[in-house]
């Protein structure tokens, strides 16, 4: 057993190259080898979204504050609120963060496949961000 004491892993700024505004990853796990499974809190001030990305083994998010909005290629912008979970399917392109005038927190789980949970894309254009979402 292993016990991951609140306060022993930093907090960490979403790196640019990621993400399009102020973002903050609080890491929650990182499940060591055979496990593939980590997770992160993540939390998105207003107008704050990652890049397009992909996960190998697809993603669960649940969203704990705020409104946010995700979106996946070809779909609508939708509307995600406090106690919504979202599935995204392996290698489906997406996107997700806060609403335009509102933050939004959740927590993201994902599974890695040959060491990477995750193919980082282009980012997503203020056009597509800003496109009436449907609630």
């Amino acid at each position: 057993m292993e016990i991951m004491r609140v306060g022993s892993r930093p907090s960490a700024k979403g790196l640019g190259d990621w993400f399009t505004g102020t973002v903050r990853v609080d890491p929650l796990f990182d499940a060591p080898d055979p496990a593939r499974a980590a997770a992160a809190h993540v939390t998105f001030e207003p107008g704050a979204r990652t890049a397009w990305h992909t996960h190998p083994l697809g993603q669960m998010l649940f969203v704990t504050s705020g409104l946010g909005r995700v979106q996946r290629e070809g779909g609508p912008v939708e509307e995600i609120r406090p106690g919504d979970v979202v599935w995204f399917p392996p290698g489906e392109k997406h996107w997700h963060g806060a609403g335009p005038t509102t933050a939004m927190s959740h927590i993201a789980v994902q599974e890695k496949l040959d060491g990477s949970p995750v193919t980082w894309m282009e980012k997503v254009s203020d056009a597509d961000y800003l496109a009436q979402p449907v609630t």
